[in-house]
């Protein structure tokens, strides 16, 4: 029996009652993994293709990106991003606005849950809507 790596051991419940910060931390490599697919599979060149990432992945973007978000969003996805908006951080990059840094979070909590609960159809939906009018 072959492992899927990429697959989530987490039981439903696990998921559940982890910690924002965490599933931030997934989230954001989730994020960040989407964004780059979508960019490379556009046909972006090398040099283009990290500025256009840097673009999309930063907390000033995400911000942008949950406020057309949150209106579609269901009450549990609602309360994963208020609790990851919500969670005390210790640092914030310079170039960022606390407030933009707090959103950004609380989407990366958000693409986390759904990751590790494998509601990939309602990750790529959402992420379809922030690539609407990218």
């Amino acid at each position: 029996m072959e492992t899927d790596y990429f697959a989530s051991p987490l039981t439903e419940e696990e998921v559940r009652t982890m910690g924002s910060l965490a599933l931030a931390h997934v989230g954001d490599a989730v994020f960040e993994l989407l964004v780059r697919v979508h960019l490379a599979a556009a046909g972006g060149r090398n040099g283009s293709l990290h500025r256009a990432a840097v673009e999309m992945v930063n907390a000033a973007a995400q911000a942008g990106d949950m406020e057309k978000l949150l209106p579609l969003l269901t009450e549990e996805e609602a309360e994963v991003f208020r609790r990851g908006r919500n969670v005390k951080v210790h640092s914030v990059p310079k170039h960022a606005r606390l407030g933009d840094y707090h959103a950004a979070t609380g989407l990366e909590a958000l693409f986390g849950y759904l990751y590790l609960l494998d509601r990939r159809d309602r990750l790529n939906a959402l992420f379809a809507v922030i690539l609407e009018e990218s």
